[in-house]
């Protein structure tokens, strides 16, 4: 049976208040690096899909054995396949797919940028579910980071004769993004902790993936093995870890609203590796955009106090 199982951030302790905000800084300065690492795989010779499935199952085994060295100990059931699956699916793999397959037709940088979305959206949602409640600061918050969020999207140069079509492409993620935050909280699996649901989620999407690539006739390897190559996927491997290991903790700690938030720091991590590794434009509103966004988690982050 599955029941809604982690607490919103009026549940938090003031006193320990610093520790989600340092998990949210984290997990959204992994997420933006995971984009940024992808558009420099797919420009070593590596298909999207196929170095999305091989991040994936790489970072779902080394999360698998970290939760098995903890002590975990998963009892197989319907109720938490079915959780994978459908979380696997919205927070992961889904929007994985449109974005890394869109990177080369708009920049890993706008893709970057569409992160910044979701948290407006997942607000939204909690409240007309009744996850969340109204709030002053958390509206105020939410406007001002959606205001930084929409500088950051002006910022991106002109893409080519089709990126208004992989535009409209990435534009759906937010939206599936902020129904995944939102699943992960009312289904949560009773009395499973955040170091089981994060390997069960990345294994499942990487299935998903797989199975995609498989139909597809994706190539699942690179054009030219060599070690930067290789170094890449690694390297991919490792931060998708780090993240979803980072990933449930924060959602337990803030719920859904508070994870989202993670958009905004992927969104802004992103796009400035985008310029430093990627050689992708720098724009005059990029400081006031961040100085926003910033602005904006501090008043969601605050919301109840």
């Amino acid at each position: 049976m599955m029941t809604t199982c982690p607490p919103g951030a009026a549940d938090t302790p003031a006193s320990t208040a610093l520790i989600p905000f340092l998990c949210l800084l984290s997990t959204g300065g992994l997420l933006g690096l995971t984009t940024v690492i992808a558009g420099l795989a797919i420009r070593a010779g590596w298909h999207p899909i196929a170095f999305l499935f091989w991040s994936a199952l790489g970072g779902g085994l080394l999360l698998a054995m970290i939760a098995v060295a903890s002590g975990e100990r998963p009892k197989p059931s319907s109720a938490l396949l079915g959780y994978g699956l459908l979380s696997g699916l919205l927070s992961f793999a889904l929007p994985n797919m449109l974005s890394f397959a869109a990177i080369p037709h708009v920049g890993a940088g706008f893709v970057a940028l569409c992160q910044a979305f979701p948290p407006l959206l997942t607000y939204g949602l909690a409240l007309t579910l009744g996850l969340d409640r109204i709030s002053t600061k958390a509206v105020i918050g939410m406007t001002v980071g959606l205001g930084g969020a929409v500088l950051l999207a002006l910022s991106r140069p002109a893409g080519g004769s089709d990126g208004w079509i992989w535009t409209g492409v990435v534009l759906l993620v937010p939206f599936i993004l902020a129904a995944g935050n939102i699943y992960r909280s009312v289904a949560w699996p009773r009395q499973a902790s955040p170091r089981l649901l994060a390997p069960v989620m990345v294994l499942a999407a990487a299935a998903i993936i797989g199975l995609f690539g498989v139909l597809a006739a994706v190539p699942f390897s690179p054009t030219v093995w060599d070690r930067s190559v290789l170094g890449l996927l690694m390297g991919q491997i490792a931060v998708i870890a780090a993240t979803y290991t980072l990933y449930f903790v924060l959602q337990k700690l803030s719920g859904p609203v508070g994870l989202s938030q993670i958009g905004w720091i992927g969104a802004a991590t992103g796009k400035l590796l985008a310029v430093a590794c990627l050689g992708e434009a720098v724009h005059a509103l990029l400081p006031p955009a961040f100085l926003l966004i910033l602005v904006g988690i501090v008043l969601v982050s605050r919301r109840e106090q």
